[in-house]
């Protein structure tokens, strides 16, 4: 996903939306989707995950970045992608996805990068 417009420090950019689901369920679906890449599964607490397979929006396309120019921050339910600093029209929105599972994909946030998703 790409800035079309100047994005400023700290603004909240999007919301994280998904199916509301408890951990187990999580697990579950993790294993399906991890076999084809994809990490859909965002954590919102010990108890709750956000699927963005299940009722998603854009948001789910921002890739992991090991040296991101977004951060999330939960605010009750809500997942927030907000702005670390100025990003300019025209470049890529990544955030750490600071992933905890069992499961793990390639990082892919630059062509010499060993971190394991």
């Amino acid at each position: 996903m790409f800035a079309t417009e100047p994005i400023a420090k700290n603004k909240r950019i999007i919301d994280y939306a998904g199916e509301k689901i408890r951990n187990q369920e999580s697990l579950k679906r993790e294993r399906r989707y991890l076999k084809k890449g994809h990490i859909w599964c965002f954590k919102l607490n010990q108890h709750y995950v956000r699927d963005a397979a299940v009722g998603g929006n854009i948001a789910r396309y921002i890739n992991h970045s090991c040296t991101p120019n977004c951060y999330t921050r939960i605010i009750g339910d809500t997942i927030w992608i907000i702005a670390a600093r100025n990003i300019p029209p025209g470049a890529e929105l990544t955030y750490d996805y600071s992933t905890d599972g069992v499961g793990s994909i390639q990082c892919r946030c630059r062509p010499d990068c060993a971190t394991k998703l």
